[in-house]
């Protein structure tokens, strides 16, 4: 892996930027838009994804890039929960649920390798 210099070259934190894009447009429609609770929910638990990517990037030790990625990732998991509250609520369609909860997958499944790509270097200090 080359080095990285900015956050916005991770490709998690790309994805993770997709994906609030879509969770934004689909809470911005019909029903969805009008239920405050769960559309500020879901999009807290997105931002929040892309954002703890940025900020442990940000920290610039490998401890705390680690703790934030562990926070982005299960605000991942938050975020799949809460579109089966949207799906069940008739807010989303089965197609949108599997086309953004694969996204989140994806996203998750990054995070976690990019994790584990950081704990097998060999300055735990520093990014």
């Amino acid at each position: 892996m080359g080095t990285i210099s900015r956050f916005e070259e991770i490709e998690a934190w790309k994805n993770a930027r997709e994906l609030t894009k879509q969770i934004y447009q689909l809470s911005a429609i019909g029903a969805f838009s009008r239920d405050f609770g769960l559309k500020d929910q879901i999009r807290r638990a997105v931002v929040s994804i892309m954002s703890n990517i940025a900020e442990g990037f940000e920290s610039q030790t490998q401890a705390l890039f680690n703790k934030y990625l562990g926070v982005a990732k299960a605000s991942a998991g938050e975020l799949r929960s809460q579109l089966y509250v949207a799906l069940d609520l008739g807010y989303i369609s089965p197609e949108d649920l599997e086309n953004t909860i694969s996204m989140a997958e994806k996203v998750s499944r990054q995070i976690y390798r990019f994790v584990k790509y950081l704990q097998s270097q060999s300055d735990p200090k520093r990014i």
